[in-house]
């Protein structure tokens, strides 16, 4: 029996070395002590070096609750703390060196692709969901910052990753906190209007029927009093018409019995006969009723959209058109008036004309829908809010 040949005892050295460099640089790695990464870039093998951090600086940036990364222009990771790692849920020595583009589904991507190099030059932020390396998805908002060129004149870009999983699952607690708000602002609008109906409008019509009677007794001889009594009559019948446009207004009985199509036509008509502004309706025939959250939403964002042309727009006209597209339904109300800059309005003057708008957002975001906002400056508003219709 043979026995195999023994290996050089300078190869043995040789490789025990090799090991031990091995074995140090995982140390660093997992250490945080690593101040190079050897890397395949557009030009083949680089050494891309993290010069002038201190240990002061190491310390701050591994106690962030944030994820802290130095990338190439190309996505390739030269640095990364210990907290993206753990966001990731990848071990930190296989974060090093490799592409943050594995990270990223193939759609956002694409939008990081002209942020990193847009980020050579200014920064910017952007909110996008991680894949972690379990599969599971993180909402994350990144920060991108370009930073200082080392001794290879290789541009490198910081990144600050902050979860946002806290932030979304609050902001959908306030959302739901907000439908129930308008839920019960719906139910008093709804016992209000009954009241006003029922009770306020009646007795304004018994006591417009007794002016009317007290009116006819008098003679032409008790012209003054006679000429009174038609006035108090006349201004009677103006308050209960003013009664029920408001009962109308807090929740249309029309809406519940004939559907959408109807009561948008009867506002539209309300408005041009309180504004004198013309007011163009194009109403698709729709086969079936709409679901009543939905039919609700779309008249009141109709109701807030005129209000804002009535008060703030100066429009000479204003067109409607309710249409169905594929399995959603479109509502866009578009005004010639003014305008104003919509990127920079959503809490307008005072607050009052981007709360209008807020309010109308989060009216289509109950219901699953979103509402689009397009104005210019002196070149009119259009506000379309689309939702989907549910399909049994």
């Amino acid at each position: 029996m043979k026995t195999p040949p023994s290996a050089p005892s300078g190869e043995l050295a040789r490789i025990s070395a090799r090991l031990a460099e091995a074995e140090e640089t995982i140390r660093a790695i997992r250490g945080g002590e690593v101040d190079a990464v050897v890397g395949s870039g557009q030009q083949g093998l680089q050494v891309f070096s993290l010069e002038g951090v201190e240990h002061a600086y190491r310390v701050l940036i591994e106690s962030m609750n944030e994820g802290a990364l130095t990338l190439t222009t190309d996505k390739m990771i030269l640095y990364a703390n210990q907290c993206f790692a753990r966001m990731v849920k990848c071990p930190l020595e296989k974060v090093l060196g490799g592409s943050f583009r594995r990270f990223l589904s193939a759609e956002d991507r694409a939008i990081l692709r002209p942020l990193l190099k847009q980020a050579a030059k200014a920064g910017s932020k952007i909110q996008m969901v991680l894949k972690a390396g379990d599969g599971s998805k993180l909402p994350v908002m990144i920060s991108i910052r370009p930073l200082a060129r080392n001794d290879s004149n290789v541009v490198t870009i910081g990144m600050v990753v902050t979860d946002m999983t806290e932030a979304r699952r609050t902001e959908e607690l306030l959302r739901a906190l907000t439908h129930r708000v308008v839920q019960a602002q719906e139910a008093e609008r709804g016992r209000v209007a009954l009241e006003l109906h029922d009770n306020i409008t009646q007795l304004l019509c018994g006591v417009l029927v007794r002016s009317q009677t007290l009116a006819d007794k008098l003679s032409v001889r008790d012209g003054p009093a006679k000429v009174e009594a038609l006035k108090l009559r006349e201004m009677l019948g103006q308050t209960a018409e003013e009664v029920q446009r408001i009962s109308r207004g807090l929740r249309p009985s029309v809406l519940d019995i004939m559907g959408l199509a109807a009561v948008l036509d009867a506002t539209g008509k309300e408005f041009t006969a309180r504004t004198r502004l013309p007011l163009k309706l194009t109403c698709v025939e729709l086969t079936a009723r709409l679901p009543a959250d939905t039919e609700l939403t779309l008249y009141r964002i109709l109701q807030e959209a005129l209000k804002n042309v009535e008060k703030h727009s100066l429009a000479r006209r204003v067109t409607v058109r309710l249409k169905r597209q594929g399995d959603s339904i479109q509502l866009v109300i578009k005004d010639d008036g003014i305008g104003f800059d919509a990127a920079n309005h959503l809490l307008g003057k005072k607050g009052k004309r981007g709360l209008g708008l807020l309010g109308m957002r989060e009216r289509a975001t109950y219901v699953g829908g979103v509402l689009k906002v397009k104005s210019v400056r002196y070149g009119g508003t259009e506000i379309e809010v689309r939702i989907p219709l549910v399909v049994g």
